[in-house]
């Protein structure tokens, strides 16, 4: 179904759309008029790979825009080297060791890569005059992740085999995600509070910007999974898969469709048990425009485990969320409580397609459960709708009572008559 029939078929999304082209104003608009024809360039390779993540970032307030726009920028070149398997390990593992080098080398770029993105390694000579206009104390929290990523990276790539046979137990499953996202958590939490918008006391427990990352990396590599097959690429721990089937690829086999769906449950199932961190780590954003830019991707990504989980559809091709049912999570993710509430929703719809018969039924009931105990501590809206609910009681008691006693005294006139 096409886009236009999508959002035909969703009426409540096409009103989204609407509202979000027409009236939609950011708190700190961005005005390229005022800007560099370096710096826009930089805007422009935003854009170009990553158009969910450039809406976010451009309306973050302009000192930490231009610092995390700069920071996505290098860390997409660093990735896409990593991603890029035409490149010869001998090549890839100096690059990815050494990348935060480049940080310091004026005019350095890369030319080597077949990849989509490989404009970011073309052109970065643009993003590191960017960088070297940034305070140093963005620096040098830049240039720090930028290096732990990529050696991260690194002791992966050098493994031959590594993209071939995948990821073996949970704990490396973990660990691959902490390099390629849980780090990234730390760098723009390190960022946000550098910047005064969020709460310093979020650095004293790393559990909750790692969970922040990982939630939305295993997310991706849940959805992924027909994709990185193509690609030749294995990312879901063979410690889950192996309960399920004799080899990954086999999961995609209609034969093994039910056996698939159930690897895809105890995976979903793993996703969810970080929600209550995020949800923690979210209360500890101070100013609007950096919670809506940690608030929106974290919504997307439980929308799409609500998408992906039971979805035979995630074996044998690839599902993403409708443009209009992500616009809508947009407008609605702007507080503390409209999240939690969207974080809620998709908890019950998981919670009521789960089977059962699924070996992971009281895996993912436990994690919903854990998710709404949690909002229930901040929220109490059990407690605020049984005393909404007692007052109503109250109101319908006293309305009896009055017409009780009206009746008598009408009954007493008419008898004293």
């Amino acid at each position: 179904m096409s886009k236009y029939l999508q959002l035909i078929a969703h009426p409540s999304e096409l009103r989204s759309v609407i509202q979000w082209k027409l009236w939609h104003e950011p708190l700190y608009p961005r005005d390229p008029a005022k800007e560099t024809a370096n710096m826009k360039r930089c805007y422009e390779l935003l854009e170009f790979t990553s158009r969910s993540f450039a809406a976010v970032i451009e309306e973050l307030s302009p000192e930490l825009r231009e610092a995390i726009m700069v920071f996505y920028l290098i860390l997409r070149a660093l990735d896409t080297v990593e991603d890029d398997m035409t490149i010869p390990n001998p090549t890839k593992l100096p690059i990815l060791r050494t990348f935060y080098e480049n940080l310091a080398k004026p005019g350095w770029t890369f030319h080597d890569s077949k990849e989509k993105d490989r404009v970011v390694l073309e052109e970065f000579d643009k993003v590191y005059l960017e960088y070297s206009n940034l305070k140093e104390k963005y620096q040098v929290i830049i240039s720090d992740i930028t290096k732990r990523m990529g050696i991260g990276m690194a002791d992966y790539c050098e493994d031959e085999d590594f993209n071939k046979k995948g990821v073996d137990t949970i704990k490396e499953y973990n660990l691959y995600c902490h390099y390629v996202a849980g780090i990234v958590g730390e760098g723009l939490t390190r960022l946000s509070v550098s910047g005064g918008s969020a709460n310093p006391k979020l650095l004293e427990n790393p559990q909750l910007h790692e969970s922040m990352g990982l939630f939305l990396q295993k997310t991706n590599i849940i959805r992924d999974y027909h994709e990185d097959l193509l690609d030749n690429r294995r990312f879901w721990p063979k410690e889950i898969w192996s309960k399920y089937a004799s080899s990954l690829d086999d999961l995609a086999k209609p034969e093994n469709e039910q056996a698939g769906l159930n690897c895809l449950s105890e995976l979903v199932a793993d996703a969810i048990e970080h929600a209550p961190d995020c949800l923690y780590y979210l209360a500890g954003i101070k100013e609007q425009s950096m919670f809506n830019f940690c608030a929106i991707p974290q919504v997307m990504a439980i929308a799409t485990l609500e998408l992906v989980f039971q979805n035979k559809k995630v074996l044998t091709g690839h599902v993403k969320l409708r443009k209009g049912l992500s616009c809508q999570l947009m407008m609605k993710a702007t507080n503390v409580r409209s999240t939690y509430e969207i974080f809620q929703t998709y908890c019950h719809n998981i919670h009521a397609r789960n089977k059962p018969s699924d070996p992971s039924y009281m895996r993912i009931s436990i994690a919903c459960a854990k998710v709404d105990q949690f909002i229930e501590t901040v929220f109490p809206t059990k407690v605020e709708e049984a005393a909404s609910s007692i007052s109503s009681s109250a109101s319908y008691f006293t309305m009896a009572i009055v017409l009780v006693v009206s009746l008598i005294l009408v009954s007493n006139l008419i008898t004293t008559k």
